[in-house]
């Protein structure tokens, strides 16, 4: 596979990338349990050893350094900055400020624009990648609000976009737009070769040789993972990936295929996602999975202003707090139960009305399935929306589009699988009730802030996305039975052994499985460390990567609510495990390792 080889746990250092030696990896070895409470109670010895971390909980070196570049030139005393991809959208931090601290001075909030003062040797290349930059500033110890709003929509840059725009910025073609209104045509700054070149990632030198075009964040050996497993196609080609990543999400690539080959096919060609009229041009490409939810809810709410939403089952963090955060509030069924559903519909029928559902499918980490059939008839009786995120089962498992309005993806997981880029997809569903008024709102807000470099590196990652699944499905089921046989393990968490494998089954595909998470707890915290310490497996953040990945998930996700979590039914000692694409005999061996580690 594509992706750099990942060794023994035991030789991955805290802090580390996952991939080892990848710039722009999306996740980051805690390889103990004790790590991971370090990194959650802030100490120094797992902080200071922090190379990277997943991107929305951890603000990327490269994001880092353009800020503090950005500060030093346009900020005042006592300000930090959060960079975003559009004026639109610093807007709307400013707002989040606004409610989230209303006794703020509105004068300490302020937007820099900065955009390219375009020398006419790049102007091609800045109509591809369009590289401009919003930054919000504001008062250092306001910086809790920031982190949150750029934490919870997914709206910031991605770190790909900030080294290049830094380089940008230091050679002083990316400025402030009140003036750049001048078209200095002296300004010849050749760009990163990687942007002009189809195989090569080399740092290019400035206007005068000496300065580099992109921030310094990279060593030479980060340049060759980059190159070796990342991105093999010119920038110029940035339309057509675009293309090609859509219609895999459309479903209508059911076998490997390269780029040439996926552009060749036809529209209405027959797809995995059986919804009548369903189109590529019902998808849309966002920075990350939760970009997609947030946006997706923010179109719901203007669609139906003024009204609370569901969330139904235990979900993804961010999920909830959005819910809570940025419109009229949430309520709230966090067992995903059939009683929840009868609540539900006795306050729809005593006249409670909602602007939309928000549910996935499967759940993280319980792994259990939604009534989806259920909420579908809810919905389409009472007017609201469904919206169903469908990153844990993936469509090649189950066809969740019949009962939604909209499916959202983390592309960032198992559609890349490779750990090295962040993106997202919303589809809308054309025989939803709700497409017409949903589609208008897309069509007329809609942006595709996904960067150019991104989208060439998720494009290439996706191509073996069909084949990989298959593995993925067994290997899954393999680790399971030997977790299921163990005395000392006390559930295991998977959709094919969960009581709402009915629900889970109505949606399944003809030859689909039931993914690659699932989750275990024990019946002493004792035992789960042991197991965890002891499993060989990479240990850090994320799933859906092509190599198997575990976490003390609740610890990392909930760490600073986790009686809330129990009183769901979410265990604080619960291991989670994404399973990957190794042989599957060498992975039933390193769990039953792990399990012989428990005490007697």
């Amino acid at each position: 596979m594509a992706t750099a080889a990942v060794t023994s746990v035991n030789s991955l250092e805290v802090g580390e990338s996952i991939p080892p030696s990848t710039v722009h990896a999306v996740s980051v070895s805690l390889p103990t349990w004790k790590a991971n409470v370090g990194y959650e109670e802030g100490e120094e010895w797992v902080l200071s050893k922090m190379k990277t971390g997943y991107p929305r909980f951890f603000v990327h070196k490269s994001i880092q350094a353009f800020q503090a570049s950005i500060v030093s030139k346009h900020g005042h005393h006592g300000e930090e900055t959060m960079l975003f991809p559009s004026h639109a959208i610093a807007v709307r931090c400013v707002e989040f400020f606004k409610r989230q601290a209303p006794e703020m001075d509105p004068t300490q909030l302020r937007i820099l624009d900065l955009v390219p003062n375009s020398p006419q040797a790049r102007q091609e290349e800045f109509d591809i990648i369009s590289p401009k930059v919003s930054a919000v500033f504001f008062p250092q110890n306001t910086f809790p609000i920031a982190k949150s709003f750029w934490q919870h929509t997914g709206d910031g840059i991605s770190s790909r976009r900030a080294e290049y725009c830094h380089g940008l910025f230091q050679n002083g073609v990316l400025v402030d737009t009140n003036v750049a209104s001048s078209k200095d045509s002296s300004l010849v700054i050749k760009g990163p070769r990687r942007y002009r070149r189809a195989t090569s990632v080399e740092l290019n030198g400035g206007a005068n040789g000496s300065a580099s075009c992109v921030a310094e964040t990279s060593d030479p050996t980060h340049q060759f993972v980059e190159e070796r497993f990342g991105r093999n196609l010119d920038i110029s080609m940035t339309k057509n990936v675009k293309c090609a990543v859509r219609r895999r999400i459309a479903g209508s690539l059911t076998a490997n295929v390269d780029l040439q080959d996926a552009l060749a096919l036809e529209n209405d060609t027959e797809r995995t996602r059986k919804v009548a009229g369903f189109s590529e041009d019902d998808v849309y490409l966002y920075s990350c999975g939760m970009n997609a939810i947030y946006n997706t809810y923010r179109y719901m709410s203007s669609r139906k202003p003024g009204l609370k939403s569901i969330v139904y089952g235990f979900p993804y963090i961010d999920t909830l707090k959005i819910a809570e955060k940025f419109g009229c509030g949430c309520q709230f069924y966090g067992f995903g139960s059939s009683e929840e559903l009868d609540d539900l519909e006795q306050r729809l029928k005593n006249g409670e009305r909602f602007m939309s559902l928000f549910t996935e499918f499967p759940g993280n980490p319980l792994l259990k399935s939604p009534d989806l059939e259920r909420i579908r008839a809810l919905a389409d009786k009472y007017d609201f929306c469904v919206v169903v995120d469908e990153t844990v089962g993936n469509f090649l498992n189950v066809n969740v589009l019949p009962y939604a309005d909209v499916a959202v993806s983390s592309l960032t997981k198992v559609f890349s699988g490779d750990s090295n880029v962040m993106g997202g997809s919303a589809i809308l569903n054309p025989k939803g009730r709700c497409y017409s008024s949903l589609k208008k709102i897309w069509e007329d807000d809609y942006v595709d802030h996904h960067w150019a470099e991104d989208t060439i590196f998720l494009e290439r990652n996706s191509r073996d996305f069909v084949s990989r699944i298959d593995r993925i499905n067994a290997n899954a089921e393999a680790i399971c039975d030997v977790l299921r046989e163990h005395p000392r393990v006390k559930q295991v968490n998977y959709p094919k052994y969960s009581p709402t494998r009915p629900f889970y089954d109505k949606c399944r595909n003809p030859g689909g499985g039931y993914g690659g998470l699932l989750s275990a707890t024990f019946y002493s915290k004792q035992d789960a460390v042991a197991f965890f310490d002891n499993l060989d497996t990479v240990k850090g953040p994320s799933l859906g990567t092509n190599f198997t990945l575990s976490s003390p998930y609740v610890i990392l996700a909930h760490y600073n609510e986790l009686d809330w979590c129990a009183s769901y039914g979410v265990e604080a000692d619960l291991v989670r495990v994404s399973v990957g694409l190794e042989d599957t005999s060498k992975l039933v061996n390193i769990f039953c390792h792990a399990l012989e580690a428990i005490p007697q």
